[in-house]
């Protein structure tokens, strides 16, 4: 290995541990508690180093929003090969657990104001494949309708579930019954 690639190596080795230690942290005390002081301290590295890495909270926050959707992407092409549930089901049971349990790195995603441009040609990768999923799963029932519109409507019903789950404003006994109307009011023939 040459001092190169060593180097490089060692490079991508702190950008994932500052993008780690990021998570952790959110998901220990939420993102306020994130600033480049606190992850310089817990990665062990100086604030020029990490600054030598992202331009601040901004871009690690994207960093991790990125990464996010590409766990996403990889949770709900997992849980298509479910049997015994339709694609749809198995989708938003598997988007509204990942949300629950992963609820900072969730918010990084979809919450937190980052700079990520969504559904453009410039949108990263992983979260091009996450949408990817979620298409996958609404094609079966999408009939007539505009499949990547209809995909939007899913995906933000379920974002809106999510967001009021986590803050406590919906009936958490009624969990499953919520899933089974989406699930039900996208089959063809209905409303959305």
């Amino acid at each position: 290995m040459t001092i190169q690639n060593r180097r490089e190596r060692e490079r991508a080795e702190r950008h994932q541990l500052i993008i780690d230690a990021a998570r952790d942290l959110a998901e220990a005390e939420g993102w306020d508690a994130v600033t480049t002081r606190r992850l310089a301290e817990k990665v062990e590295y100086s604030q020029p180093v990490l600054y030598s890495h992202f331009k601040g909270k901004d871009a690690i926050v994207r960093a991790v929003a990125i990464e996010g959707c590409g766990e996403l992407a990889r949770q709900l092409r997992k849980a298509r090969t479910t049997p015994g549930k339709s694609r749809l089901q198995v989708a938003a049971e598997a988007y509204l657990e990942f949300a629950r349990t992963r609820p900072a790195l969730y918010d990084a995603m979809f919450v937190q104001e980052v700079d990520i441009p969504f559904g453009t040609d410039e949108s990263p990768q992983e979260l091009r494949d996450a949408f990817g999923e979620l298409v996958a799963a609404v094609e079966p029932v999408a009939g007539d309708r505009d499949l990547e519109t209809l995909t939007e409507v899913f995906w933000s019903t379920l974002h809106g579930i999510a967001t009021l789950t986590h803050g406590k404003r919906l009936r958490p006994d009624h969990h499953q019954a919520r899933i089974d109307l989406v699930v039900r009011s996208f089959q063809p023939g209905t409303a959305p």
